[in-house]
């Protein structure tokens, strides 16, 4: 039987946000900065997960590795949370298996979960995005988020997906990052020079959701039309 947290995911896909109704004496650790809203009866204190060596990791990739605790005491609350990018949110429930998801994606967890980042080589600097993924393992809820809609995958065999449009993935498809068009990163000066993208193969069984938009593809949209000094 699963413990799982009383909630409501409201406004999706294009602006969700989450609800939390935690019962009594009930904690949830949440996106540093994404609470909303909450009843006054809710404690929330600052919180390093999983240790100063793997904080550091988040550091690195360009977040803070700090999570907000919520927890109530003697009677029910409710929280409403917010990520920082318009899209989606998605529930997942872990029982003793892995969720990888791209390191902004972070929305909160129950206690029994541990979360940890996994470096991902060179990618992060050729493609503009984030060096590293962070791994839920153990027990319990996950909210995860992305900007778009969240489309779910189920795959048997292999799947190609871009980069910018990978949410998450459980830990059973096993994945190897090309160029787009075959290329290894052999052929990475090739592929940069003709404005090739990499592409990730995922192999094996297991879900995968992507996120129906690219935040990448919106900013360099924007970037034409940024203030510039004379």
């Amino acid at each position: 039987m699963s413990n799982e947290i009383a909630y409501e995911i409201e406004h999706s896909p294009a602006y969700a946000s989450l609800i939390l109704n935690l019962q009594e004496n009930e904690t949830v650790f949440i996106e540093s900065g994404a609470m909303a809203a909450m009843d006054s009866g809710i404690t929330m204190k600052s919180k390093v997960r999983g240790g100063f060596s793997k904080g550091l990791g988040r550091i690195f990739s360009g977040e803070s590795f700090f999570v907000s605790e919520f927890a109530t005491k003697g009677k029910p609350g409710q929280i409403y949370v917010s990520p920082g990018v318009p899209g989606d949110i998605q529930h997942y429930y872990l029982k003793g298996n892995g969720l990888m998801v791209q390191s902004s994606g972070f929305v909160a967890c129950s206690p029994g979960v541990e979360i940890d980042t996994k470096f991902q080589g060179f990618k992060g600097f050729f493609s503009g995005e984030s060096l590293f993924l962070l791994r839920a393992t153990g027990e319990g809820d996950f909210w995860f988020s992305s900007y778009g809609a969240i489309v779910e995958i189920n795959v048997a065999g292999e799947y190609v997906v871009d980069t910018g449009y990978i949410v998450a993935f459980e830990d059973t498809l096993n994945y190897n990052v090309e160029m787009l068009g075959g290329l290894s990163f052999k052929g990475l000066r090739t592929g940069i020079l003709g404005g090739e993208g990499l592409v990730c193969r995922f192999s094996g069984q297991g879900s995968l959701w992507v996120q129906s938009r690219n935040l990448y593809g919106l900013i360099n949209f924007l970037n034409p039309f940024r203030p510039t000094k004379n």
